[in-house]
């Protein structure tokens, strides 16, 4: 095939539409979380009760962003055609409807013209998802610099890579345990951030130690990379043999870490609270560069891997939503918000909520499961807009 041509159509991934269409719910399920543990001045957890739930279930499906990325990455990487059409076509799925609905939050939250000002810069802070559309956009710059080498490494010297990158998701923890109580700084935007322990060539000069090229999000392409050139396919009783302890001992330490962070602030006292860095210091393991989801992740690929069933369900329904999955993405907050004010409002919060102690989940999953049906249905028929509907969704 010459370069500059189109590539003949794929044979569709049934089992990557089913990963995107369960990611996409794990990532309102997150949001749903949210209101748990943020709020007041940035952190806010009223009860203990409310501080288990939120880390139950924010650590099930923290994995959500990272699917997302290898989902790409097993679809597109290596490219299959030049790097100009690679960019072009993801201008075209990726940043237009981000563009309209980026404008669509900074006119229905906070002030219009310093939320014009601030996208000069950045996204919209009150739209905190966005973020993973800027991230996304570095990773796709970087899949023609790497393709060539995707195209040609074998087996053993990929897993020596994946092994290097699993070795990273263990610095967050490393920086945590060595570095004692956070300490925060403030960039440009205000936002704060840990001040990171310097590690192996980093210092005050220098942020580039000798793993900051091989950490972070790539890891996900390469896991991509893995699956697409590599991955076999397992029986039901092999992959649950891997995936189940994989996925256990991966929850066990985002759920543990965030929850004895939230207690050892709290000291033995609800409600427990303070400044945004401290949400930032308890969410240290649900952080997506992290040991606990990279684990998370890859059980949660060996699973959806058998999903393979293409019957009426898949060709009529989860197809059609997989297909408007980034526009539920993009678009969520804005119907996910009002369901989570409404839940709190009727049911209350904590043990002292209308359901005692399952007051807080059931307002979690009325939130998200409300949400995801509304959205999805709404985004389905979005894209069935003659020559606009794909901009927006």
């Amino acid at each position: 095939m010459n370069k500059g041509s189109l590539p003949v159509e794929r044979q569709r991934e049934i089992w990557v539409d089913w990963m995107r269409v369960a990611a996409c719910f794990m990532v309102m399920l997150v949001h749903s979380t949210e209101p748990f543990y943020l709020g007041g001045d940035g952190s806010l957890i009223l009860t203990r009760t409310d501080a288990f739930w939120a880390s139950f279930f924010d650590s099930f499906v923290r994995a959500c962003v990272p699917l997302f990325i290898v989902a790409s990455s097993y679809l597109q990487f290596p490219l299959h055609y030049s790097t100009g059409e690679f960019f072009r076509r993801r201008a075209v799925r990726i940043l237009i409807p981000f563009v309209i609905w980026t404008v669509v939050y900074a006119l229905c939250w906070g002030e219009p013209v310093q939320n014009f000002k601030d996208l000069l810069l950045n996204f919209n802070y009150a739209a905190g998802h966005l973020w993973f559309i800027y991230m996304l956009a570095g990773v796709y710059l970087l899949m023609p610099l790497l393709s060539p080498w995707a195209e040609k490494v074998g087996k053993r010297e990929l897993l020596v890579y994946l092994g290097i990158w699993l070795l990273t998701t263990l610095i967050p923890l490393l920086r945590d345990w060595v570095g004692g109580a956070p300490t925060v700084i403030y960039g440009v935007s205000g936002l704060p951030r840990q001040a990171l322990f310097p590690l192996w060539g980093e210092c005050s000069w220098n942020a580039y130690g000798v793993f900051y090229y091989v950490s972070g999000f790539i890891g996900y392409l390469l896991l991509g990379l893995y699956f697409r050139k590599f991955g076999r396919e397992l029986s039901w009783g092999s992959t649950l043999t891997i995936a189940v302890p994989v996925w256990i001992a991966g929850f066990a330490i985002s759920f543990g870490g965030f929850l004895h962070r939230v207690l050892e602030s709290a000291e033995g006292v609800f409600p427990v609270g303070g400044k945004v860095e401290m949400a930032v210091w308890w969410e240290t393991t649900w952080c997506n560069d992290t040991i606990g989801v990279a684990l998370m992740t890859i059980a949660w690929i060996l699973l959806f891997r058998k999903f393979n069933s293409e019957g009426g369900f898949y060709r009529k329904v989860l197809l059609p939503v997989s297909k408007a999955s980034y526009g539920m993405y993009l678009c969520h907050l804005l119907v996910l918000v009002p369901f989570c004010g409404l839940f709190r409002g009727l049911l209350g919060s904590g043990a002292e909520g209308l359901l005692g102690f399952w007051t807080t989940p059931v307002e979690i999953l009325l939130a998200a499961l409300c949400t995801f049906p509304c959205v999805a249905i709404a985004c389905v028929f979005l894209r069935r807009i003659p020559k606009v509907g794909s901009f927006i969704s």
